[in-house]
């Protein structure tokens, strides 16, 4: 299936490693031209290398860049459109924010959560957003988490956070829709990321076992009874940033093996 993303602009953030990278790669292999970004240059270069491996003729650019920080997202956007062009593709990706129960939070660590997960995606929307709907045409996909629909104690901030965000896609996409431009929001599962191996550390510290021991519980609470792989959210991604998903708006899309039991 020809997505046409071919010689589109993309920014894909958080994408030096897990499912950002991911994304990031599936787009390289589709053609687009792809801008992605991370705070850690170290990293990024890391990711870099690996994306020119899997797509050697593809057209990448790498900027350093905190998400948490409204005068890193302006530069990179800016370097974005001066080597592609304005971005009709944009996935907003971050980092968890931190851990803990209601009660042990700190109002800093809610305010880091707000800056990292919420603030980020407010500020890369109204930066690509005026270019989209002069063009007629965007795409934009917040990837987020399966505790929008199905909170846990440990991670409140997220929980509380990413709930915002579905609402947030929402009203993006209505607002958006008669300019053509399209906000879905894809909530992942357990995967085989870096930030799934430390939750488990964590979760598996607080319940006094190891963390292969909780690995194992955590597969047994998912009908699929595995964790994801990466280029299977890459995927569902891609997909939704294509032509084929013009009609695919305002919507929360679980990709998580049957973990979240809503119905909607």
């Amino acid at each position: 299936m020809d997505l046409e993303l071919r010689g589109k602009t993309a920014m894909v953030a958080a994408a030096s490693k897990g499912l950002g990278r991911a994304v990031a790669g599936a787009l390289l292999r589709e053609g687009a031209r792809v801008s992605i970004a991370s705070r850690s240059a170290d990293t990024l270069a890391v990711a870099e290398r690996a994306l020119r491996a899997q797509a050697p003729d593809g057209e990448l650019l790498s900027v350093p860049a905190d998400v948490t920080a409204a005068g890193d997202l302006e530069r990179w956007h800016a370097l974005t459109v001066q080597r592609f062009g304005h971005p009709a593709l944009l996935v907003t990706n971050t980092g968890g924010p931190p851990a803990g129960r209601f009660q042990d939070l700190t109002e800093e660590a809610w305010r880091a959560g707000v800056d990292g997960v919420l603030m980020n995606v407010v500020r890369l929307s109204r930066l690509v957003l005026p270019a989209m709907r002069a063009a007629r045409f965007g795409r934009i996909v917040h990837i987020t988490s399966f505790v929008a629909k199905q909170p846990l104690g440990l991670l409140t901030v997220s929980s509380t956070l990413r709930a915002g965000l579905s609402a947030l896609t929402k009203t993006m996409a209505t607002e958006l829709a008669a300019d053509g431009v399209t906000v879905n929001a894809v909530l992942p599962g357990h995967f085989r990321t870096d930030r799934q191996a430390e939750l488990n550390e964590l979760r598996a510290r607080a319940h006094g076992v190891t963390r292969e021991e909780w690995e194992e519980r955590l597969v047994s609470e998912i009908p699929a009874r595995r964790f994801g792989d990466p280029a299977e959210l890459a995927d569902l991604v891609a997909f939704l940033l294509g032509a084929r998903a013009a009609y695919v708006t305002g919507s929360s899309i679980q990709i998580d093996g049957g973990l979240v039991g809503a119905t909607f």
